[in-house]
């Protein structure tokens, strides 16, 4: 039992901790007598750590296995597309499966998964990453999950499904060339999305975000609540229990999309650049851990969780003061949910399986 603690990474989770706290923290303030969100999300955590030790101490060579991991990707598609047959909206989204009072959104599963898949695929074709063809093919396994994510809709998924592809492919050493010619296609697919693509609501989210008094009772109207929220923090914050935009409900859903807004009116500027710090260190100790890893497989996988990580955490930011569109993504670590929270802690577990020598001892 020592020599398996011994592989964890303590410091990975010693630097979780503070972003665990300070969404349970925020949670009880909310108020309304029961703590709904507060207890459930205890839970959570809980089951969260379990799993992480689970995979921490998993074979690592079972996880590079080609027909597992074409496994996983199969059962991820299916898993997606009963979405469609099975379940019912939800906020105006196909994305969850609901059982009784739990649901669970298939697509989480769906980003580890893929940055298992790329990074097996470019670590046995690293030498050959100037031929287009594993550009297209590597884009062509994440396009399927990333249409039917779209179609759910969950723009918000699309953006870091996106988003991981292509630290992976930058990652593994495109060619300048080729990567010019994807920033082409990206201005092209933004073109043609907006004409023909989004629905009338995304593009009046997006008019909202350009400026939300266009219509601020309708749709600029989360966006103004949280740019209100981080606001009225100031420095310091109000102080736990005080923010009146989350405890007299002007603000949506502040336990997942609005998250960070609640968090920086109670806790201010310093609270928020506190949990920006933590952010770093978990995403510095995930790189750490992949440049130790055995190879190129490691090292890619490492690059396509953190990139998850960072991507979730920059479009819930930035959404939350103004800076970009409405999305409906929670803060990693810190908003309710145990499907974000579950599979955050199974990517790390893994991660940590994969690593070369016990990193609790440095």
């Amino acid at each position: 039992m020592r020599v398996l603690l011994q592989r964890i990474d303590w410091i990975l989770l010693l630097s979780l901790t503070p972003l665990l706290f300070a969404g349970l923290v925020t949670m009880k303030s909310f108020g309304g007598g029961d703590d709904y969100f507060f207890w459930r999300q205890l839970i959570w955590v809980g089951v969260s750590f379990g799993v992480f030790l689970w995979m921490s101490f998993s074979d690592p060579s079972i996880l590079r296995s080609r027909s597992l991991l074409v496994g996983m990707y199969a059962a991820g598609l299916a898993a997606l597309l009963l979405l469609f047959v099975t379940a019912d909206p939800i906020r105006g989204a196909t994305s969850w499966f609901r059982v009784g009072a739990l649901s669970f959104e298939p697509v989480e599963p769906m980003k580890i998964v893929l940055a298992l898949m790329l990074a097996k695929y470019f670590s046995r074709r690293h030498i050959e990453i100037a031929n287009i063809r594993h550009i297209i093919v590597s884009g062509f396994y994440v396009l399927i999950p990333l249409v039917l994510v779209f179609i759910q809709p969950d723009l918000g998924s699309v953006l870091i499904l996106a988003a991981l592809w292509l630290a992976m492919v930058l990652a593994s050493g495109i060619s300048k060339k080729h990567f010019f010619a994807l920033g082409l296609l990206a201005v092209a697919t933004v073109i043609i999305g907006w004409f023909f693509v989004l629905e009338p609501y995304q593009r009046e989210r997006i008019y909202s975000f350009l400026d939300p008094y266009l219509d601020p009772r309708g749709g600029g109207y989360h966006t103004i609540q949280a740019q209100i929220a981080v606001g009225a923090g100031s420095f310091w914050g109000r102080g736990i229990g005080y923010g009146s935009q989350s405890r007299l409900e002007f603000l949506p859903e502040p336990e997942t999309d609005f998250m960070f807004a609640a968090f920086a009116e109670e806790w201010g500027f310093a609270g928020s650049l506190l949990l920006l710090i933590f952010f770093g260190i978990v995403v510095w100790r995930i790189l750490r851990v992949g440049v130790m890893g055995e190879g190129n497989f490691e090292r890619l996988y490492a690059i396509g969780l953190s990139s998850i990580i960072i991507a979730q955490f920059f479009i819930h930011v930035g959404m939350n003061v103004g800076l970009l569109p409405i999305t409906g993504l929670p803060l990693p670590f810190v908003s309710y949910g145990g499907s974000s929270l579950i599979t955050l802690f199974m990517g790390l577990g893994i991660l940590n399986s994969l690593s070369k020598r016990p990193l609790g001892r440095e």
